[in-house]
């Protein structure tokens, strides 16, 4: 699953068709991953990671969601359910991101 996610965003990534602010929102999310300040300290088990994690998934969210079901089954290598499963995990972000921090987020992601 994870090599063809990879595969996926990197493709969406390049496409002229995807929106730059949601290429632009997945670059925030990866540099807030790599970033030393943390809205939770890493120090924190589980925690730490969670909110990391809850970026990058709400981000690919994002990008898949705002380029269409048309460009993102062009660039998608594998089955069918594979690719609904992983909507549905990325999903679940808009179930646990509060709705003020989603809708700040949504308007970065345009």
């Amino acid at each position: 699953m994870l090599p063809n996610l990879i595969k996926l965003v990197g493709r969406l990534l390049k496409d002229p068709r995807v929106p730059r602010r949601s290429k632009v929102a997945l670059g925030m999310a990866a540099a807030y991953v790599v970033s030393p300040i943390d809205l939770v300290p890493e120090f924190i088990p589980v925690f730490g990671w969670a909110d990391d994690v809850l970026f990058i998934l709400f981000a690919i969210d994002s990008l898949i969601e705002r380029s269409g079901p048309e460009v993102v089954a062009e660039h998608w290598d594998g089955p069918g359910d594979l690719l609904a499963m992983i909507r549905e995990v990325t999903g679940v972000t808009r179930n646990i991101i509060p709705k003020r921090l989603s809708q700040a987020l949504d308007r970065i992601s345009g």
